[in-house]
């Protein structure tokens, strides 16, 4: 070899050692395939603080961040949506909801952001934030009726006057999160996020931001989490299937196949199928209904109770392919009547009892019994099964009944439930009262009353003092409460015009009582009672 080529060969030597020496070129992250993390459907809007307080290093770091959080979200016009809005001295909404709809669109957007810096404008971004990014039905805006969510990235240093926006945008429906990369103004943060606050609210090294990503990103799911397919309304024969109208503006329809699922089936996804069987439901027995593509309801009738159900949604549109979604749901147990017996008017010789819940379709009839406690004739009264009270007649005042209310069902099931009740006791009149002054501010009561089932008496006496020293006092009133054989007593240092009343008292009730006044001139203002 010549010396010329000896050259040539030690400088390809040479290159070969730097190219092996120099880090591979960087082509970006990855995007993941359409569809990684189709989950959820809501608008988030970023908030990121690019103003001179955070460094390049902290800004590629937020950015980077950034990326990471949203690479599983599948994106698009029916699922997540995503914008950037920057902090600066005039801040700047970098892409809106409507900008990307791939991962690969968002992705590249984020490596090619560029810092604002500049003063921390925050109040300024949340005013864009509230007015524009956010507003529902705004060319641009977030989606009508769906969540909206505000994750606000900042190093915490000088936020502004943020208390006042950011509940402005919590209640007009936005859920407010803040990630801070730095330790203070902890009292201002936890003040602006939705609650629950350790759920919302990210303190974290802007090193380790890595640390909350999973975390971070759990809570926006739990926020913007989509129910495409539910149940609603489910009672023991029926339930109201409800979904979003994914065909809404195209020709097509919606299947709908619902049936039980077996024991040995611990549930599925959706398919379809033919001939009355269905993978859906577990290859069981299914019923099927058709609605138009405008449609989001439809009501699920004929089921049995306490059983659980699998319904499937299957979309069919020749311009659209779609998934058939699937849901399971327990019908409720058969409550059979009567569940509940009440007693709602009681009198001296009836008693009308109330029972539930009507089921005029299930029960054939009703057998009340009721007998006097202890140890009373048993009587009977039967009504039809769509009756739920009746009223009991000739029995007798002041006794306790028991009240069974036996119901005889369609099915050959039988119930009873039972009560106790009370009628209402006899509480005679006082036959007599009379007030004999003795003195100028003293009286004798004295009363006659029916001895029979009374457990005492009640004097009330009250009358309006006169003026006292200056001053009017006001009305005074006193009760006293006196054994069965008391039939007198003595009330002193009364004021002028005292009215006096005796009631008799009896088990339940008190009785009609008689009242009069006492006529005597006094100028006493102190006064009581005395028996």
């Amino acid at each position: 070899m010549d010396r010329r080529g000896a050259l040539a060969l030690a400088l390809a030597l040479a290159l070969v050692l730097v190219a092996c020496a120099l880090p591979p070129p960087s082509h970006g992250q990855a995007p993941p395939p359409e569809g990684a993390l189709n989950c959820c459907e809501g608008d988030v809007l970023f908030l990121l603080d690019s103003s001179g307080s955070v460094s390049s290093y902290d800004y590629s770091r937020l950015l980077g961040f950034l990326a990471e959080l949203l690479l599983p979200f599948s994106l698009g016009e029916d699922r997540v949506r995503v914008g950037l809005l920057q902090v600066g001295t005039q801040p700047r909404l970098e892409f809106g909801f409507d900008a990307h709809d791939t991962q690969r669109g968002l992705q590249a957007a984020l490596r090619g952001t560029k810092a604002l810096r500049g003063d921390t404008n925050t109040e300024e971004a949340l005013r864009m934030a509230k007015d524009w990014v956010l507003r529902p039905g705004g060319a641009g805006g977030a989606r009508a009726e769906l969540p909206r969510v505000l994750v606000w990235l900042t190093d915490g240093v000088k936020p502004g006057d943020v208390v006042g926006p950011l509940a402005e945008l919590r209640e007009e429906g936005v859920s407010v999160l803040v990630v801070s990369t730095g330790h203070g103004n902890y009292q201002v943060l936890r003040q602006v996020v939705t609650e629950p606050v350790e759920d919302h609210l990210y303190f974290v090294d802007i090193d380790d931001m890595s640390i909350i990503t999973d975390d971070l990103r759990d809570a926006i799911i739990e926020i913007i989490r989509a129910e495409r397919l539910q149940v609603q309304d489910v009672s023991t024969n029926s339930a109201q299937l409800q979904w979003r109208p994914v065909l809404s503006g195209l020709k097509g329809y919606y299947e709908i196949r619902f049936g039980p699922v077996p024991t040995d089936v611990g549930g599925g996804g959706g398919g379809t199928g033919g001939s009355g069987t269905s993978p859906s439901t577990g290859g069981g027995q299914y019923q099927r209904l058709t609605r138009p593509a405008d449609s989001h309801s439809a009501q699920l009738t004929g089921l049995r109770p306490d059983t659980t159900y699998m319904a499937t949604l299957i979309p069919e549109s020749n311009e659209q392919v779609s998934n058939a979604l699937s849901v399971t749901f327990t019908t409720k147990p058969e409550v059979l009547s009567p569940a509940v017996v009440t007693v709602s008017e009681s009198g001296l010789t009836s008693l009308r009892v109330s029972w539930g819940p009507l089921q005029p379709e299930s029960a054939a009839s009703f057998l009340v019994e009721f007998s006097a406690l202890p140890g009373g004739e048993l009587r009977t009264v039967t009504v039809g099964g769509g009756q739920n009270s009746t009223v009991l007649r000739n029995l007798r005042p002041g006794t306790t009944y028991l009240v069974t209310v036996s119901a005889r069902h369609s099915s050959g099931k039988e119930r009873a439930m039972s009560v106790k009740a009370c009628t209402r006791e006899v509480t005679p009149a006082l036959a007599d009262l009379q007030l004999t002054t003795v003195g100028s501010d003293s009286v004798r009561v004295d009363w006659k009353g029916r001895v029979d089932g009374v457990r005492g008496y009640w004097l009330t006496w009250e009358g309006q003092a006169g003026p006292h020293s200056g001053n009017a006092l006001p009305a005074q009133r006193s009760s006293l409460y006196l054994p069965p054989d008391a039939l007198s007593t003595h009330l002193t240092h009364l004021p002028p015009s005292a009215r006096v009343c005796v009631s008799p008292v009896y088990h339940t009730a008190r009785g009609d009582g008689l009242c009069c006044t006492a006529q005597f001139e006094s100028d006493a203002f102190q006064y009581g009672h005395r028996s």
